[in-house]
């Protein structure tokens, strides 16, 4: 297949890229580097260091003999959107390219307006250069858990029977998004549904999960070719921050109860979950949504999962519970369905001692790198 990756230099997009060019694919990326921006911005950096998007490109050529084609540019630049999908003609479109950070998002009035229009925009372009140039083209957009908040209810995959004064109907499962970066997720989903029953554009949403894990059997093979390990208290998932609190002997930081509760997938699992909605597309005029992760954890389950973890390896670690900088409930029912990718052919990895140990090895072995100042969550929601 032709696949155009949106946002193929980031975490999530450039492992899948090398997966799905080792596979066979014909693949070609798309990105503005914002990220790495993002980065200097903050005063942060991966833990792991990381190649120039040019390197990593160099590296895969003579490594695995295959070429992944760049495009380096804004999806906010319509010119430039439909100039890309035109020319590449996808059959599938992967859509990473957003800002993917809750607390960047609320940082302030500034963040927020421009995780919006960053988002929303450049999705609204990507629409229509598919209206426009691709119309059989099928969208894999990579949207969020986040979107569904934490209903007392269990969470289905992306629509509701309701029954309403003796009537029944399939509705869009409610939202309830927890920053203005979930709360762009939502406008997405909903311009998506609207593009695909008015124009008949197929899309497959997939919403993700908490990400763990760094490396793919690709990422591993050669240093230039290595994925981000982000561990900051903007970018920086939970079970990444402890591991790089216990790898300098700082007690890992629990906000609030540590019950918020949420599903988790690896990254390996990641790149699959792309591949297996790019081989089986929606069909014309069909928004599908798929719950993307593979089991659920509590925050304070993780820290003391790394915490025990981390005792085997000689490092003593302590958990302390401080403020929670976010608004959102500390203790939750949480059921939501995940089996329409298992249905697929997904056999997931789960979160094992190992795999947190690798984390933890990882965190060691680059500790001078660490920033300690950027690892507390210092965003505050109120």
């Amino acid at each position: 297949m032709r696949i155009l990756i949106l946002g193929g230099d980031g975490f999530c997009g450039w492992p899948t890229a090398l997966y799905l060019s080792e596979q066979g694919h014909e693949v070609a990326i798309v990105d503005n580097l914002a990220r790495r921006a993002w980065d200097i911005e903050l005063g942060a950096n991966s833990l792991v260091p990381i190649a120039t998007l040019n390197e990593r490109i160099v590296a895969w050529q003579e490594l695995a003999g295959k070429a992944i084609t760049v495009h380096v540019g804004d999806l906010q630049d319509y010119a430039f959107t439909g100039q890309v999908v035109r020319d590449f003609a996808p059959d599938t479109i992967v859509h990473y390219a957003e800002q993917r950070s809750a607390p960047y998002s609320m940082i302030d009035r500034q963040h927020a307006v421009f995780t919006q229009v960053n988002n929303v925009v450049g999705t609204l372009n990507v629409l229509y250069a598919m209206k426009e140039f691709a119309p059989d083209s099928h969208l894999v957009k990579l949207g969020t858990m986040g979107e569904y908040g934490t209903p007392n209810i269990d969470i289905e995959e992306g629509y509701l029977e309701v029954e309403h004064n003796g009537r029944r109907d399939k509705m869009v499962y409610p939202k309830l998004p927890g920053s203005f970066y979930h709360a762009s997720k939502v406008h997405d989903s909903t311009n998506i549904e609207f593009a695909c029953r008015i124009w008949g554009i197929r899309s497959t949403d997939l919403h993700q999960g908490v990400v763990y894990n760094v490396q793919t059997a690709e990422t591993k093979r050669d240093a230039r070719l290595s994925n981000r390990y982000d561990y900051d208290g903007v970018f920086g998932t939970a079970l990444n921050r402890f591991c790089s609190q216990a790898a300098t002997g700082h007690p890992l930081t629990v906000h609030g109860a540590g019950g918020q509760t949420r599903g988790f997938i690896d990254i390996r699992d990641t790149v699959r979950c792309i591949e297996l909605a790019a081989l089986n597309p929606a069909e014309r005029g069909e928004l599908r949504v798929y719950n993307q992760f593979t089991e659920q954890w509590s925050v304070q389950q993780l820290a003391e999962r790394v915490q025990a973890v981390a005792g085997t390896m000689g490092l003593e670690t302590t958990i302390d519970h401080v403020k929670n900088p976010r608004v959102e409930r500390e203790e939750h029912y949480y059921n939501a369905k995940h089996t329409k990718l298992l249905d697929l052919g997904l056999q997931p990895h789960l979160l094992t001692d190992e795999t947190v140990r690798d984390l933890l090895t990882m965190a060691v072995e680059h500790r001078d790198r660490i920033v300690l100042d950027t690892i507390p969550a210092k965003v505050n929601w109120r």
